[in-house]
């Protein structure tokens, strides 16, 4: 399954994973990726047809040094943060010494 200008002949379902991938590409250069992996989810149907969502399945620290900040907007850096204030919120308490100061160091705030 993919969400890719190509399409897929298979429809989303409920439990399906697929991997999120943002990214910039430049060509015959390089590539840099944030992934994560999702699970394609049923929603609570609001309107006339049936939704679907994903949730995350993976949490992983972005590695801010690779992050242009000057072109974030407020938006986006709500995300980043928001979404490092989880991956603490669920990896801190798996964690101890050094292993936990590096994860509250590469989920401080942006």
């Amino acid at each position: 399954q993919r969400i890719a200008p190509k399409g897929s002949l298979v429809a989303l379902q409920p439990g399906m994973v697929l991997s999120n991938e943002p990214g910039y590409y430049r060509e015959d250069a390089f590539g840099i990726r944030c992934e994560n992996l999702v699970v394609v989810t049923e929603q609570e149907q609001l309107g006339e047809l049936p939704m679907l969502g994903f949730e995350r399945l993976t949490y992983v620290p972005f590695d801010t040094r690779l992050i242009d900040r000057s072109l974030l907007s407020p938006a986006e850096f709500r995300w980043i943060n928001e979404y490092h204030a989880e991956v603490y919120r669920r990896l801190s308490p798996l964690l101890e010494g050094e292993d936990l100061a590096w994860l509250e160091q590469a989920t401080s705030l942006i």
